[in-house]
């Protein structure tokens, strides 16, 4: 960052004007005129000593609120800095940087310190709003002050601290929830927690363990075995869903294989494949993520696990294209499986492709195909082999392309 002048306007008139009394004063004889003009070199010189002598800073540290940001929301930022002075400092102003991809009024009035004799540590706190624009990693910083003596002829510009990285995330999009969709899933969604009292079916009995809570004794079963029983939750089985995120790099803008949030097609893509997989996680489902060649994009997400899937959403921030297309082997990774929902999000989709993944309809209890930049010959025969396949294209709504798509039966062809 640029050094400023160290003088303001009112500051450098007062020194061309006391140029200018040195040049009369040689010229006109005149004495007063040179008194004059070191009056104000003296005054200029003591006020650029005074603003490097009175602030000290120790530290600059930044808190995020939210620690992970999300795409077009906007976060809080607090600064905290540690001024160590021996002298009062006046008022002035600063401002954060934002490197590209995020956007906000990083910018203030910096208060006035009074002075600490010992040189004790003082901390200003200053707080600003940003908003994440692209997902990827973006930083803060590092934080300018400026200021200005009291006769406001002098300025000094510091530049304080580091960058603190910002993790922006993609949107999670709210999907509306089908009354028809557990069904089509394979069965009735469990309960994310099992409790106490759900009914018998629930509960099996198991000899008494010191600590146990008296409550938990099942009389029945301590009569019938002549030993002290209680009940054990059962828990129930898991259903389980595979979201795949198509990363192909053929079926993308060469943008999306070099920084996150370069291709609008892909970022839809990313948005897609975490907002499903968060309302499967939502209705009890245990996700997958993987990529089209079968490799793990987050661990595992279990039904319920709002945390994981806040960790999931984090990873998602750095995700890019790569590979060759691998999509066409799809169908090779469920070869003898069978399993609930599988959701695929992928980018420009041919006739052909929706022929290579005819095979993967078998192996799901509702394959959903969800395109970018799908070709209405490729959706309709998707449709006709049994996906439900919407296009998710940039001019699409996606809760109502989820809605349209997962609510019947049969397929539903969505532009």
């Amino acid at each position: 960052m640029r050094r400023l002048w160290p003088l303001t306007v009112r500051g450098s008139g007062a020194l061309v004007l006391a140029l200018i009394c040195f040049v009369l004063a040689n010229e006109l004889g005149l004495v007063e005129l040179r008194y004059f003009g070191m009056l104000l070199l003296a005054l200029l010189l003591g006020s650029v000593v005074a603003l490097y002598l009175t602030r000290r800073t120790e530290t600059v540290t930044r808190a995020l609120n939210p620690d992970v940001a999300t795409v077009d929301h906007a976060f809080d930022v607090t600064v905290r800095v540690g001024v160590r002075t021996a002298l009062a400092t006046p008022p002035g102003a600063w401002s954060d940087a934002l490197t590209k991809g995020l956007t906000g009024a990083a910018a203030g009035a910096f208060p006035a310190v009074g002075s600490g004799l010992r040189g004790t540590a003082r901390t200003v706190e200053l707080e600003y709003s940003v908003t994440g624009m692209k997902r990827g990693i973006h930083s803060l910083g590092p934080l300018s002050i400026t200021s200005t003596d009291p006769f406001g002829v002098a300025r000094r510009r510091n530049v304080l601290g580091g960058r603190t990285p910002v993790t922006v995330a993609p949107e999670i999009i709210e999907l509306p929830a089908v009354a028809s969709f557990a069904g089509a899933a394979g069965g009735t969604l469990p309960s994310s927690t099992t409790q106490m009292g759900q009914g018998a079916d629930n509960l099996i009995a198991r000899p008494y363990a010191p600590g146990d809570a008296r409550h938990r004794i099942h009389w029945r079963a301590t009569a019938h075995r002549d030993s002290l029983m209680v009940r054990q939750e059962e828990q129930e089985s898991t259903p389980e869903a595979v979201v795949v995120l198509d990363r192909g790099t053929p079926r993308w803008a060469a943008e999306a294989a070099r920084t996150p949030g370069a291709d609008p097609g892909f970022e839809r893509a990313v948005t897609a494949c975490i907002s499903v997989a968060a309302h499967l996680v939502h209705a009890g489902f245990a996700v997958t993520v993987i990529d089209s060649d079968g490799s793990e994009l987050v661990e595992r997400l279990e039904g319920g696990d709002l945390w994981a899937l806040e960790e999931a959403a984090a990873q998602f921030a750095t995700i890019t294209t790569h590979g060759v297309d691998t999509l066409p082997h799809l169908p090779e990774l469920f070869a003898g499986t069978t399993i609930g929902p599988i959701v695929v999000v992928t980018g420009r989709l041919e006739e052909q492709d929706a022929t290579s993944l005819r095979a993967l309809v078998h192996h799901s209890s509702l394959p959903v195909l969800l395109s970018t930049a799908p070709s209405r010959e490729a959706l309709e025969l998707a449709v006709d082999t049994g996906w439900h396949a919407a296009s998710i294209a940039l001019d699409v709504d996606l809760a109502d392309a989820w809605s349209s798509t997962t609510s019947g039966g049969v397929g539903h062809v969505v532009r």
